[in-house]
Formats: C-alpha cells, structure tokens, sequence
C-alpha cells in the first residue's frame, strides 16, 4: 500500500470532514484523494495560519478538521497555533511534509527542516513522525486520537523516505 493511501485510510478511519490544504508537491497526490472524496469538504488556502483559522471554525461548526501543509509555513502559524487552537482548545490534525531533511536539494528548505520539530516541541505540540516503513494509517488515527483527548494541535511530520524518495 503507499503511503498516500495509508495517510487517506487513516483519515478517513478518524472521521475527517473536513480539510485544508496549503499546495505541497509531497502532499499533492493525497490532496488529489481529498478533493475527490464526496465525504470530505476541502478547502484549498494560500498560507498556513489561514488553514488553521478555517479549521477551527469548522470544528466550531461541528467538523473533524485536519490541515495539509509543508513544514515552511510553520513559522507563519505558531500565532494561529498559540493564540486561536491552544488558548481555546481546539484539536487539528496537521499532516506536515518534512522538508529540509534527509539530503534535501533546496537549500533554502534546510534552515525550517532543523527548526521544525524544535518548535513544534516548545509550542508543546505533540509529533508523530511518518519515515521509511511507517504505518501511515495508524500514525494517523493515533494522533488525531490524542488531538481529541488533548484538545490541542498534534503535529504528523511526513519525512521524504515516508513517500519513497530520498
């Protein structure tokens, strides 16, 4: 099975309704799977905080939300994160494409791909991570478990090897 498939599966297993997606070339054909899935409102946004305001009012509005994004836009969204899901305990899945890392040929990527999981871990955001062999379905349903339970934000950082490439 690839991991696109198991990265759906497991969002399908958990109930997501509902989806925002920042474009990322790793995420791109599980964002072709959402879009085309009639169970699964999608809304495409240009930057990452967006993403997290839009999800938050869908989980006002009663929605399991999750947002598709690459770890760059982090940095834009520890505001959002901190001020809007933290202080109100709202739980979002974020399936995060882990740029920057294993021999990444954009250097620009690097300097994010370090930070990454620093700050994910000062902002006291659990991380799952999806490498080479992972469970993407379980991963998955893990951390939108605990997303639930916590009522905050948990973090899926999706390596490259998770997707096959290297």
């Amino acid at each position: 099975m690839s991991g696109t498939i198991e990265v759906f599966e497991g969002l399908k297993s958990c109930g997501i309704d509902f989806i925002a997606s920042v474009p990322c070339i790793n995420l791109s054909e599980l964002i072709l799977l959402v879009q085309r899935d009639p169970e699964i409102k999608h809304v495409p946004v240009t930057r990452e905080e967006e993403g997290i305001g839009v999800c938050a009012g869908a989980y006002m509005g009663g929605m399991r939300p999750a947002l598709l994004m690459q770890n760059s836009g982090l940095g834009n969204s520890i505001n959002a994160l901190a001020s809007l899901n933290q202080l109100y305990g709202i739980p979002l899945l974020m399936i995060i494409s882990h740029r920057g890392m294993e021999d990444e040929q954009i250097e620009a990527q690097v300097p994010m791909g370090r930070l990454t999981g620093p700050l994910l871990r000062t902002m006291k955001i659990s991380i799952y991570t999806l490498d080479k062999g992972g469970h993407g379905k379980d991963v998955v349903i893990d951390a939108w478990d605990e997303a639930v339970k916590t009522l905050k934000p948990v973090a899926v950082l999706v390596k490259p090897s998770f997707w096959g490439q290297r």
